[in-house]
């Protein structure tokens, strides 16, 4: 984990997703794990405070310049209080649309900009003794992959935790003079400026000898349909509206090995059969809204991972979007996974990624406080993006992790949505499962469980249709509910102590 010193400005994506924020669109990641016993809040926050020198952006906030002149840095938190990141909550009845519930209106809230941007709640009641955290990062931080990445770092790959790294004092240099800041704000604004001309270059050099390339050959023409379908009626689901703010949750799990043996059939990918999976599931939610799918495509927006395998993960946003459309009036379940074969093979020749940060640097080639203003207000005027929703899917470990000596049993992923994009998909992959983490507007989709059932129907007859049989797994017994637990009663939050 590279080390994150006071003083760094954000990058331009992770900037972004700060200046279009807003109360009805918190920016923010998540991710909610449950783990197979108790774990007591205290033990967390020594676990978390050992491991803090290890990524001290997690004790800094984000300090703007004045007039927005140039990108945010990040200064040390002179008042950081772990009591402030580390809450506790308790539900009842402890079962799992009781912590949907939970997660979704800790998911809802906005998170202070004053303070370093994460935070964790422990969550206890639930069946069977377990414990789950919610756990908060803001989008301008982390992204998916550096995510998981922080997981590794915390998490143990053994039941028998590691020995917590000896405890040093922070010496938190004091945050700049305003005068201070405004001068080197005003430097990096130049210096940057400086840096995307030739970075613009480049990327538009890169682009245009691939795009010449593929034309040479004569395979540009063949993804073109895969960005674009003309013609299609602009018939909108019930989720492209306004957000209002509360967000709804949602998860499914699907075993790997039934996944693995569907794409092994069919020669795709386990990211073909995920989204041949959504597409159909999105075909059946506007059935039974009534809407007609003839001619119709659902229009991905999909995140792709741009850093380095052989390099550090790291903090801050490495991605890319890239358009994927997929037809809604394939009935067949196998011409429909064919399909979406074919096309993200083709967007692979088509270098949509990098045609997406060219466009990005173009962004970034306007002074700051421009790009502050400018996005700022086209996230509240416009819907910019021409997409129905997210889905993104981010690879993480293949064997178990423990904390304080607990299996982490699950990994529900969350991405947020905004306006006009009432629903998203997190797709994470973890131990042999691969979870689905759906959500919604609670005002425009307040059905989103619905659209989960259509998941798991989708890959029913996915499988079917491959001719596979689920193995038999031995069926776990229900434990009862906790005794004294009430039906309906509000979960209890506070901070913990």
């Amino acid at each position: 984990m590279p080390q994150n010193h006071a003083g760094d400005r954000l990058a331009p994506l992770d900037a972004l997703f700060l200046y279009i924020e807003k109360k009805e669109m918190p920016l923010h990641i998540g991710a909610v794990f449950v783990f197979d016993g108790h774990l007591a809040v205290d033990d967390l926050k020594s676990l978390i405070e050992a491991k803090l020198p290890l990524i001290p952006r997690y004790r800094q906030r984000l300090i703007f310049p004045p007039f927005n002149l140039g990108y945010p840095t990040w200064e040390f938190d002179p008042e950081f209080n772990l009591d402030r990141h580390i809450r506790h909550a308790r539900i009842r009845p402890g079962t799992q649309a009781a912590l949907e519930n939970l997660a979704g209106e800790i998911f809802s809230e906005i998170m202070d900009r004053n303070r370093p941007l994460w935070d964790i709640t422990v969550v206890d009641g639930l069946r069977g003794g377990r414990t789950a955290l919610i756990a908060r990062v803001h989008h301008c931080l982390a992204d998916g992959i550096a995510g998981v990445s922080l997981m590794n770092l915390i998490f143990d790959q053994s039941r028998e935790p590691a020995p917590l790294p000896r405890k040093r004092p922070l010496h938190a240099p004091p945050p700049p003079e305003p005068g201070a800041n405004l001068l080197d704000a005003m430097l990096d604004t130049y210096s940057h400026a400086v840096n995307r001309l030739f970075s613009l270059q480049s990327a538009a050099l890169g682009v245009s000898q691939e795009l010449v390339g593929e034309l040479v050959q004569g395979s540009l023409g063949r993804p073109v349909e895969a960005v674009t379908e003309l013609g299609q009626p602009m018939q909108d689901f019930p989720f492209k509206a306004p957000s209002l703010g509360p967000r709804k949750v949602c998860w499914a799990e699907l075993p790997m090995d039934e996944i693995d043996a569907v794409r092994h059939v069919y020669g795709a990918k386990v990211n073909d059969v995920c989204m041949a999976m959504l597409a159909s599931a999105i075909g059946r939610y506007a059935h039974a809204h009534r809407l007609s799918v003839k001619n119709r495509v659902l229009r991905l927006m999909v995140p792709v991972n741009l850093r380095d395998p052989v390099q550090s993960q790291g903090l801050g946003n490495r991605i890319s979007l890239v358009p994927v459309n997929i037809p809604l009036d394939i009935s067949d379940p196998e011409e429909l996974l064919r399909t979406v074969h074919r096309r993200m093979e083709a967007l692979k020749h088509a270098h949509a990624a990098d045609l997406v940060v060219l466009g990005g640097s173009l962004l970034a080639m306007l002074p700051v406080p421009v790009q502050a203003q400018l996005t700022g207000l086209l996230s509240n005027v416009v819907p910019v993006l021409p997409f129905d929703m997210v889905c993104t899917n981010v690879p993480g470990p293949t064997a178990p992790l423990y904390l304080l000596g607990r299996k982490m049993l699950t990994y529900y992923g969350y991405v947020p949505i905004g306006d006009f994009m009432g629903v998203n998909c997190a797709m994470a992959s973890y131990n042999g499962s691969m979870y689905f983490g759906l959500t919604g507007d609670r005002a425009c989709a307040p059905d989103l469980d619905r659209l989960r059932d259509f998941l798991n129907d989708a890959f029913a007859q996915l499988k079917a249709s491959a001719g596979i049989e689920a193995p038999r797994r031995p069926r776990r017994k229900r434990p009862p509910v906790h005794a004294g637990t009430v039906s309906g009663a509000p979960a209890e939050l506070a901070t913990a102590k």
